[in-house]
């Protein structure tokens, strides 16, 4: 059975009360933090990303904003690759913190929404989230798969791993790396969809095939379409149990066209208008509880023109999955007000 007519219909209606609720409250919290991968500069994708008018942008919807502003991270200077794996502790302490700032952020009854960095901030977001909602679901949207373990991974950056540490299928693959004693995988592999994959290392797609993992490449798109992808992806995800959303969107879904200023960016990406649907659709269930936007990069960006594309296209992602639709964000009318007779408007 698939989330279609009628059925969907039935869940956007029963959802229509926790949709409200949700989106009473906002939080947006920056993560400045590059250590997972090898180009600096994406530490400073949350101040491009406020720069670019988020929260003026989020602050016209009908719930209320707090930006709870960026976490500060401490970084060891001695940090020696463990297995190939680069940064391991740096990476570990950043996301315990995270971690915990998530987990507060969403226990107070915020809708969160996390701002990268790299993407191996993911395993605290996530992590934090699942502190709360230990019965979410995660929709990961990406050209990347991120589900690398220290022996598959070919570059042993760790915004190539978050999954791995996520999933309890994978804990015996998973060695005690340092600055990770606190993490416990959370995740089972059913509780996870892809979406917008094509770049896939040989482990991971091994993983995918052996986990039996709901992944959508992009030829998958292409073929299916999106508004096929997305039911067959909340049949997945919530047809057992309507659940917590965790959204993990990186901007390198997007096709390098419409989005320059990231470190991996691989051809034949998301359409804005495919993106934006994803984000729209997931709004639509009333079930998003956190968000992450990773991955803007403004140092890669070959003008000033594309970093403020990409950017910008990170706020219209974020904004769409909170609600503002290409109809238009607009504010509650309950009456047209009447017109006012010509004596009425004399007397004021």
């Amino acid at each position: 059975m698939t989330l279609r007519g009628p059925v969907l219909r039935l869940l956007r209606t029963h959802l229509s009360s926790c949709q409200q609720s949700r989106a009473q409250s906002v939080a947006v919290l920056g993560a400045p933090f590059s250590r997972g991968q090898r180009r600096r500069g994406v530490e400073h994708g949350p101040k491009v990303i406020r720069d670019a008018g988020l929260i003026e942008r989020l602050s016209g919807f009908d719930y209320s904003v707090h930006d709870f502003g960026d976490l500060d991270f401490h970084h060891f200077e001695k940090d020696e690759p463990y297995m190939d794996v680069k940064s391991p502790r740096n990476v570990g302490a950043a996301n315990k913190m995270l971690s915990g700032a998530v987990s507060r952020a969403v226990g107070a009854g915020h809708t969160l929404v996390m701002l990268g960095g790299d993407h191996s901030l993911a395993i605290g977001s996530v992590g934090g989230h699942a502190q709360q909602s230990p019965d979410l679901c995660l929709i990961w949207v990406d050209a990347h798969a991120d589900i690398n373990t220290p022996m598959t991974s070919p570059s042993g950056n760790l915004h190539g791993l978050p999954v791995a540490f996520m999933l309890k299928e994978l804990q015996d693959k998973m060695p005690d790396i340092p600055g990770f004693s606190w993490m416990k995988p959370f995740l089972s592999s059913r509780d996870l969809v892809y979406i917008g994959l094509r770049d896939v290392d040989p482990g991971e797609y091994h993983i995918l095939k052996n986990l039996g993992i709901q992944y959508f490449t992009m030829r998958d798109i292409d073929r299916l379409g999106i508004q096929r992808v997305m039911e067959v992806a909340f049949d997945h995800l919530l047809a057992r149990k309507q659940r917590p959303i965790h959204l993990s969107f990186d901007i390198d879904a997007f096709d390098p066209s419409l989005a320059p200023a990231t470190g991996t960016p691989v051809n034949g990406g998301l359409t804005y208008r495919e993106g934006i649907y994803i984000t729209e659709e997931i709004h639509n269930t009333g079930l998003l509880s956190a968000m992450d936007l990773v991955e803007v990069n403004p140092m890669l960006g070959t003008s000033r023109e594309a970093v403020e594309a990409t950017a910008s296209l990170a706020v219209d992602v974020i904004a769409s999955s909170l609600g503002q639709t290409r109809e238009g964000a607009h504010p509650s009318i309950d009456v047209i007000p009447a017109v006012k007779d010509d004596t009425e408007q004399l007397r004021l």
